[in-house]
């Protein structure tokens, strides 16, 4: 486990020393030996010492990616709430696992990583009910969204990772998804026909766009720039941050608003380090991991536009959908529930989520 902790509360043990407390005291780290005079137990200073507690959080993107920014935020809050004795070391790019997810979700579980954001879809890998939060055209704006994850229906996924040895501790707000290529803006499903489009090994992914016309390539994401400089595949969909921090301007002709996916950021730490901190320090993480979610929510929504003037400066051609287009891409989605269903592996969940939106059958 990779969490270390040191004792605050010297002056105890120079008292204990003074009074000739020669007898053995108990571990190093109990604040509150047998052999501390009585009188000494329930006094403030006693109450206020803490252990101090390293945190090591990796993330999957570089400094400048909003999900890295939030990390980095959290690890500002934290320290300062808890009075410094949390102290939290942001890692990106994936540097602390190898760039590999799934590994990472195992290294979380086991305690050789602290503490993780990653994907929703990579915890699909293992609990098949994540892919419900990822099925196309599922929600009406981001507002339900985050009503969604806010909801037990997400919350309850949170609960079912601690049997692998991760406390979930909450969800943080991802962007809707996009599409870039270099063939043709996509204005409509037609647009997509024949594209050769990395995808996420995900069946959700390849039976949309299978289905709307596409040529879906599952890839893993470190390959995905040279394959589009040299033409291997066409086109790969993100939400809009993608693009910009990965440098895929470069490489790529059209981003196309299309919206039609979201997935969240599962943030997660090893349940060991979270049970041997305090009750407050426990309340502190939580609490700081929590108000990120807005604060991640508010600054990816002010980076968009921004974001979108980049690519337009980088070369890039920018299209809106309009409704009455995006309307046939949900069409296709929803005409493909039967084998989402099957993707998410219970029926009654789905139901309950299609019914949370307002799109039940």
């Amino acid at each position: 486990m990779k969490a270390k902790f040191s004792m605050v509360g010297v002056s105890l043990a120079l008292l204990l020393s003074a009074c000739g407390g020669g007898e053995e005291t108990g571990s190093e780290n109990n604040t509150e030996g047998e052999s501390a005079p009585e009188e000494n137990e329930n006094t403030e200073e006693g109450n206020t010492e803490a252990e101090t507690v390293s945190i090591n959080f990796a993330t999957p993107d570089p400094e400048s990616a909003s999900i890295t920014v939030a990390a980095k935020e959290f690890e500002s809050t934290v320290e300062e709430e808890s009075g410094g004795s949390i102290e939290v070391d942001v890692h990106g790019d994936g540097s602390l696992y190898g760039g590999d997810p799934s590994a990472a979700v195992n290294q979380l579980g086991e305690g050789s990583l602290d503490m993780l954001a990653l994907s929703s879809t990579v915890y699909a890998n293992s609990e098949s009910r994540f892919n419900m939060l990822s099925i196309p055209y599922l929600y009406d704006d981001k507002d339900q969204y985050l009503d969604l994850l806010n909801d037990d229906l997400a919350q309850q996924l949170l609960e079912d990772i601690e049997d692998s040895g991760i406390k979930g501790l909450n969800y943080w707000p991802r962007n809707f998804r996009q599409i870039t290529n270099s063939v043709n803006p996509i204005n409509e499903p037609s647009d997509l026909e024949g594209l050769k489009l990395r995808v996420p090994n995900n069946p959700l992914w390849v039976d949309f766009f299978e289905e709307a016309g596409a040529s879906p390539t599952p890839m893993d994401f470190g390959e995905v720039y040279n394959a589009l400089q040299l033409d291997t595949i066409d086109g790969q969909e993100n939400p809009v941050e993608i693009p910009v921090n990965a440098s895929f301007y470069e490489v790529q002709d059209y981003i196309s608003m299309t919206n039609h996916m979201a997935d969240a950021w599962v943030v997660g730490m090893n349940n060991e380090v979270f049970d041997e901190m305090s009750s407050e320090q426990q309340e502190t993480v939580q609490s700081a991991a929590d108000d990120m979610q807005q604060w991640l929510r508010d600054y990816d929504s002010e980076q968009v536009e921004e974001m979108k003037q980049t690519l337009k400066d980088e070369g890039m051609e920018v299209n809106e959908v309009s409704s009455e287009n995006q309307e046939k891409f949900v069409e296709i989605a929803q005409s493909q529930y039967p084998s989402f269903r099957e993707v998410v592996g219970d029926d009654e969940y789905f139901d309950q989520v299609l019914e949370f939106v307002g799109k039940g059958q």
